[in-house]
Parts: structure tokens; C-alpha cells; sequence
């Protein structure tokens, strides 16, 4: 009987018509590649969702109610949706760290408006409109600061108006409520804000809130995901102690998940604010393949998890589409950039990038874009400097070659029996020889190449090699030698202008002669 059979039995005898459906050359990688927001959740009763626990969301009213509005997680959804409206994502709340500290800020008033108009007051961002009048005073627009900031719950701050200041405190704990920004009249005169004359608001010191301390425990957190595949991770907060927790947990070790044992893959954003000099310190303290920490100017209005959340979500709904196309130009909708005079210059943009960081520039809609998605890799295991994973879209290209093989191996391949090549079996017969292997390793990197992952075929049959474990009679080995197809990233052009072309010659150039011919002036 040389055709396999998996179900039916072989010693049959009851008639007539029995059939076994086999769907190994039917099925297609179905790829879902969920994204995940971490970050801190609030207490009490408005945060409804327990810690730890990784949560599907599909909205932002159900990241309020889970996690808490004006939470730290609730705010990155909302980043998140900003730029990213159909991919699957995931909220993994965690607790305020241990004896956590919220951030606080106070806003001074003084003076009386000599004319009636509007404070626009932006909290990490968000206009936080205040009208006033020529009959307010000190203490009624303290008041009236105070009113409209406790009015929008979604703010991450509370306000307490206790003339003549606005003390503003973060609703969640730990070191990112200092990134809570406060600021005035974020489009200027041009855009019709300016404060009214005579009153006079002093922010806090650097214009965010301070004070603020504690980055959460994010073991248990990472142990309760356990094999659950999360391809694309915000994790904001870019300490040593969790980029380092991060960065084995999607590593390379047999522990990680690009290791050999788990095969899950994944990549892992964050971002950080600060200046050139502070930002090319920290890149060079950081060193992974699997990590891109996005780096942005100090005086943007957007808190960085928010940056994080929007970078997340931008890449999510590229990468999945096609994880082999540069995520440059792509616009982070809804975060606020650093005002003109305060972005960063070419030449820094090119140093940061240099250095390790993911970088961004902001487009004509005055919206922040991608620019670079440079991972934080930039040394080999001997400290040499290396580009290997330099690009997040090097492994999101890699993992997607990598899924799409494991596919067609255990879906064409998953009870067959091993034998040498030029064996003579029955047509058929579930058998797979090192040869059949090759051929299907080829004919799967066709289908990758014709879909824009790969190239070069012919150097990849020249390359590939299958072959029996001599130590293992039912092992098949495989040196796998992938050519992953690259990006345009840079476009260089020589303009060699002329004045006048020599007009009484003809250079003709074709293919590699030169010919002059002879032509009257």
C-alpha cells in the first residue's frame, strides 16, 4: 500500500466510499501578530481590570474602564488608536511600584486680565481650554484652572486651586508622571493663543510636572504572558533594570523568545526624551537587536509613553502588511512635536542614529514622523562594532521568512518517515529525503521572493544545504542562507552641472563602449 493513509485503517473490511481529508498542501500562514501596551494601571474602583494579566482591547472606553482613565496604560491606548486603528493589541497592567511617588506641579497666577479671553493651558498635550473675563480675579481663575482640568477625567492629573496657585498631581505613581508636561499657547499668536493681558501664569520649573519616582516590577508581569505570541511591545520606561528584563525576554538565549526553543519572535518600542548629549549617552549603554527606543526632543508636549504607544502602533500596521518595507515618512498622529526652533538639527538626527536610537522629524502637517526605526544593536558579542540587527525591519523581515518555512515543513511534512536520497519508495508514501527537503525549502523562498522578502535565488540554491545527522538517524540538518531583500533608505545624486555642453562632440555611451563621434559646430 504505498499511499499513506493517517486515518483510515488499513485492515478495512467494512464497504464501500471512506475518505480521509488532508488539508497539508491547502492552508496558507495566517498571521495575527497582536500588539501589547504596558504600562501602570490606576487603583480603586475605576480600574477594573486585575494586574498582570494581559487583556484584549477594543476601544478606548474599554482601556478607561480596565486600567483607569488618565492612567499611564489608558493614555498610550489612546496614542495607540491615534495611529492604529485595526491591528489586535493587548493592555498588560501593572502595579504602581512599590512605594511609588506621584508627580506634582503648581501654576502660579498673578495679576488680572485687563481684557476678556481664553488661557490655553495644554496638560501633556492636551488643550485644556480656560475662559476669563475683565472682572476675574487671582482667586477666581486659580478656581476656574482647577474646574476645567478636574472636569476632563481622561487628564493624567488632578488640580487643587488654593489661590494663587494650581498644584497639579499625577493620577498614577512612578518616574513617568514626570513626564507630564504643562505649557501655554502651543500654536502661538499665529493660531489665536495668547494669554489675555494683564494676567500672568508661572508653570512649573522646565514645564512638567516633578517629583514624581518608583518604575514598576515587571517579572510577574512578564511570566503571565508566558507563550502568548505579542509581536510589537510599548514598554515606556527605558532604565537599565526593565529595557534589560525586556530585552531576554525577546532575546536570543534558548529562554528568550527569538531563541531556538520558543520561535516566537517579536520586537519591543520604547522612547525617551531628552537632549542630543543625553540621548547619545544613553544609546551607548544599550546594545540589542530586539529593542528600539525611539529618541525625541525635551521640549515636546507628549509624555514618552504616549511617544512609545503611537511608535508601536504606526509599526504594527506596517509591519504587517510588509515587514520588509522601511517604516520612514510614516506620521505619528496625535503626538505634539517639539516646537521649530527646539527639534533636532540634521547632523543630530544622524549622530542619535548612529548611536543606537530610532529617530523622527516632523512632517509639513506639523505632525512627528519616522524617520529611522534603528534598533539599539550596534556591537558583536565582541564589542566590535556591527549592523547586523541595526533595523527593526531585519528581524520582522527574518521572522517572517522564518514562520512561513515552519509552515510548509509542518504542514506538508508532520508524520513522515526520513529516509536517503535515490531511495526507491512507492509514489505517495509519507516518506521525506534530504533532496525533497531542498526542494521545498527553494520552491518556499520563490513564493518569498515574487512576494518582495527575498532575493537572488540562485545563490540561495548554491548556499542551501540539507543533509542527515550522522549522530541521528531521524534528524534532518539545514544550513538555511536567506537573502533578506533591503530597503531604499538613501538616495544619493551627484549633480554635475554644465554651463554649456561641448557642442561639436557626441559622447555615446553604450553598454561599457565609448564612442566619439565628429559633428560641425
Amino acid at each position: 500500500m504505498p499511499i499513506s493513509f493517517s486515518q483510515i485503517p488499513a485492515e478495512i473490511k467494512v464497504p464501500l466510499y471512506w475518505v480521509e481529508v488532508d488539508p497539508s498542501k491547502a492552508g496558507l500562514p495566517v498571521l495575527k501578530q497582536p500588539a501589547l501596551l504596558v504600562g501602570v494601571k490606576l487603583t480603586g474602583a475605576t480600574a477594573t481590570a486585575p494586574v498582570n494579566i494581559p487583556i484584549a482591547i477594543g476601544s478606548q472606553a474599554q482601556a478607561d474602564k480596565a486600567f483607569g482613565p488618565g492612567s499611564e496604560l489608558a493614555c498610550m491606548f489612546k496614542a495607540f488608536f491615534a495611529n492604529n486603528t485595526s491591528g489586535q493589541v493587548y493592555g498588560l497592567p501593572v502595579a504602581e511600584p512599590v512605594a511609588g511617588v506621584a508627580g506634582t506641579g503648581t501654576i502660579v497666577v498673578a495679576g488680572a486680565p485687563t481684557t476678556a479671553g481664553t488661557i490655553h493651558l495644554y496638560i501633556a498635550g492636551v488643550h485644556v481650554p480656560v475662559n476669563v473675563g475683565t472682572t476675574d480675579t487671582v482667586t477666581s481663575i486659580h478656581t476656574a484652572i482647577a474646574a476645567a482640568v478636574n472636569k476632563n477625567i481622561n487628564l493624567p492629573v488632578t488640580a487643587v486651586g488654593t489661590a494663587p496657585n494650581v498644584t497639579l498631581t499625577s493620577v498614577f505613581k512612578g518616574v513617568n508622571a514626570n513626564e507630564i508636561t504643562v505649557a501655554l499657547n502651543f500654536y502661538g499668536s499665529v493660531g489665536g493663543e495668547i494669554l489675555p493681558p494683564g494676567l500672568t501664569l508661572t508653570l512649573p520649573v522646565g514645564g512638567v510636572l516633578a517629583s514624581g519616582a518608583g518604575v514598576p516590577d515587571f517579572a510577574l508581569a512578564i511570566d503571565a504572558i508566558g507563550e502568548q505570541e505579542f509581536e510589537y511591545v510599548a514598554m515606556p520606561y527605558t532604565d537599565a533594570t526593565s529595557l534589560g528584563i525586556w530585552e531576554t525576554e525577546y532575546g536570543f538565549s534558548d529562554q528568550g523568545r527569538w531563541g531556538w526553543a520558543r520561535q516566537l519572535y517579536g520586537h519591543v518600542f520604547s522612547a525617551k526624551r531628552g537632549t542630543y548629549a543625553a540621548l547619545l549617552t544613553f544609546g551607548g549603554t544599550r546594545n540589542s537587536g530586539v529593542m528600539s527606543v525611539l529618541g525625541f526632543e525635551v521640549a515636546s508636549l507628549s509624555p514618552s509613553y504616549e511617544w512609545a504607544a503611537a511608535y508601536t502602533g504606526k509599526a504594527q500596521r506596517a509591519l504587517i502588511n510588509d515587514p520588509a518595507r522601511p517604516l520612514q515618512s510614516l506620521s505619528l498622529n496625535q503626538i505634539r512635536p517639539a516646537p521649530l526652533q527646539s527639534r533636532f538639527a540634521f547632523n543630530e538626527l544622524n549622530g542619535l542614529a548612529l548611536s543606537g536610537i530610532a529617530i523622527q522629524k516632523t512632517g509639513s502637517d506639523n505632525q512627528p514622523m519616522l524617520a529611522r526605526e534603528q534598533t539599539t544593536y550596534q556591537r558583536n558579542l565582541y564589542g566590535n562594532p556591527d549592523d547586523a540587527y541595526e533595523l527593526v525591519t531585519t528581524l520582522a523581515t527574518l521572522a517572517r521568512v522564518l514562520r512561513n518555512q515552519r509552515h510548509a515543513i509542518t504542514s506538508k511534512f508532520p508524520r513522515h518517515k526520513l529516509a536517503n536520497d535515490g531511495t526507491r519508495f512507492g509514489p505517495g508514501q509519507a516518506i521525506i529525503t534530504p533532496g525533497v527537503a531542498k526542494a521545498e525549502l527553494i520552491a518556499q523562498y520563490r513564493v518569498d521572493e515574487f512576494n518582495g522578502l527575498v532575493e537572488d535565488t540562485r545563490n540561495f540554491k548554491k548556499h542551501l544545504i540539507v543533509e542527515r545527522d550522522p549522530n541521528d538517524a531521524n534528524r534532518l540538518n539545514v544550513l538555511y542562507p536567506p537573502d533578506l531583500i533591503n530597503q531604499l533608505r538613501v538616495f544619493a545624486v551627484l549633480a554635475q552641472f554644465r554651463l554649456q555642453y561641448d557642442r561639436g562632440v557626441d559622447y555615446e555611451i553604450t553598454g561599457q563602449q565609448v564612442g566619439i563621434t565628429g559633428r560641425a559646430a
